[in-house]
Parts: structure tokens; sequence; C-alpha cells
């Protein structure tokens, strides 16, 4: 059945080159945090989706291949993931599927802005499905880089950070430089798992994620193995891209075979992150290489990233 035009709509600029235009059938809800602005409203084909500051953060159409690809690589990577910290999430789906794996005995999730998770549980239950009610998750409101900072040695066995893109000006910059992630090394275990979202992975804006993976590739005392992924996101107009680091193992040398053991051993299902698919989700078309040989550079709270999409 056809939607009903409302006459709205949102309108969100992508670099200089584009603005996309989001048809709103219906204002769910809508309100102001601390820190934020945000949105709930049904668009047609994509759902129910919100958006922070006018700007679309996840639909019911494909929340999954998001918070799959931050959560379940870096997850299945580890042989036996027991303790984690989610860094942001606010919907709590990326808590979600780093439940899912049935080993997990404590899951930390360290969001800052209390009112908007506050909403979130009321008015989100597709994208938590009770994961901040689990028995295994602790919930902190805090800067998580400062908390962080004061768990060194705590034994992390996978850290997600699933934050803000790095607005200039705005505290998320000092979220993706070199000292986050030693703070980040220094809080996991001797074979902890680290993954993050790290901008677009398309040819009109790959600067953040060429940057995210030279500044990871250059701390190889604390992260030896460094890869570099992406997924297909709807929503977003574009792959998305993410970065994951590890101590200990290697992500390209898992296989198959193994994938679907663990999965299946720990009682996860998935729709995007498959056996399968695995490889291909690390596999980067050239656009990416050469992008990192002429744009990337090590991200430093001295010299951060700044965001200008």
């Amino acid at each position: 059945m056809a939607s009903q035009a409302t006459g709205m709509f949102i309108a969100e600029t992508h670099t200089e080159a584009v603005t996309w235009h989001f048809t709103i059938d219906k204002m769910l809800l809508e309100g102001k945090t601390r820190y934020q602005t945000y949105q709930i409203c049904e668009i047609p084909r994509f759902g129910k989706s919100l958006l922070l500051d006018y700007n679309i953060q996840t639909s019911a159409l494909d929340e999954y291949v998001f918070h799959e690809c931050m959560s379940q690589p870096a997850m299945t990577l580890h042989p036996n993931p027991r303790k984690v910290c989610v860094c942001g999430g606010g919907e709590g789906a990326t808590l979600r599927e780093a439940l899912k794996h049935s080993c997990v005995e404590q899951a930390t999730m360290v969001d800052i802005d209390e009112e908007l998770i506050a909403m979130v549980k009321e008015h989100m239950p597709e994208w938590h499905q009770g994961s901040f009610d689990d028995s295994r998750t602790t919930l902190l409101h805090t800067d998580a880089r400062k908390w962080l900072a004061g768990q060194k040695g705590s034994g992390f066995d996978v850290i997600l950070s699933d934050l803000p893109n790095p607005h200039a000006g705005g505290p998320a910059q000092f979220l993706f430089t070199k000292e986050y992630f030693q703070i980040c090394a220094d809080a996991l275990g001797d074979d902890g798992v680290f993954a993050m979202q790290a901008g677009c992975a398309n040819e009109n804006y790959p600067y953040l994620f060429v940057a995210c993976e030279e500044t990871l590739r250059s701390m190889r005392d604390a992260f030896p193995f460094v890869a570099g992924y992406y997924g297909i996101v709807t929503t977003f107009m574009m792959p998305w891209g993410f970065m994951l680091a590890s101590k200990k193992h290697d992500p390209l040398a898992l296989a198959e075979a193994e994938i679907e053991r663990r999965l299946a051993a720990r009682g996860v299902k998935t729709r995007y992150y498959t056996p399968r698919f695995h490889r291909a989700m690390f596999t980067l078309p050239e656009y990416l290489i050469e992008a990192r040989k002429a744009h990337g550079r090590v991200l430093t709270d001295a010299e951060p990233f700044a965001w200008e999409a």
C-alpha cells in the first residue's frame, strides 16, 4: 500500500557534492538532550528511523547490517570473548549483537547521553531487544575515553568503539586518535580485539577511513594485526567503513569453517556477517587502497581528524 505524503522531508548533505532528501511519512517523536536533538520518524521503504541533529543514524530496513559489522567480526575473531566493552552505541544494537555470544559474561556499555538512552529504551525496542536489561550488562553514562583511561589492565577481550563521527571542534575528534587507540589497547587483554566504525568507505569521502587505518597500522607494538572492512549500508546511501585491530588474532586467517563452528557453538544467528561473507568484507576495493597511499595519515590529539562530510 502506498504511503500518503505528509509534505515533510529531511535534507542531509554529504559534502558539497550531494544532498539526500528523506521523505517523512510520520514524525513519531522529537526532542533534545543536553548533547543533541533526536527525531524518530517513519520513512518510506526505510521504516522506523532515528536521526540525530537531522542526520540519519539507523533505520529498520538495514540496521542489522551496520550493527553486525560493528560487532560480529571482532566478537567472532576472539576465541572466547567473555568481557566486552561497548563505547557509544546509543541504540543498544551493538550491545545486542555482542550479547548474542553465549560466552559473554560481562558487557559494559559507556554512552555519555543518558537522556538519549532513556528515550531509546522506551521508543526503540526493535533495536536494543532487551539488551540494556540483560543481567550481563552494566550501563554507564560518562565520557568513554576518560573512563577507559582508568581501565588500564582491565583485560577486556573485545572493545567495540561505536562513536559519532569526529566533527570539527567536537569531543569525538579525540576518539579517533592514536592516543585513544592506545588507551583501548591498554584496557584490552593480551589477546584482545578492537573494532570501530570508521566513516565512509566510498570514493567521495574515504579520508577518515584511510586515516584510521594508517593510524592503527602505525601501532604495530600494540596491534600487530589491522584490517579495514566495510558493509553496504543502504540507509547511509554508501558503503560504510570499519576497522579491526587485534593483538594476537589475524582476521584474514580465520577460516570459514571455524567461523561457522564458533557462531554455532555460541548460539549466534546473523543475516549479513556470515562465514561465507567474512573474507569478502575484508577485501577492499582498489580505490580505498589508493586513497590510503594518497591521504593516509596518523591521527593524534594534536592533529585530529575534522569531519567535513
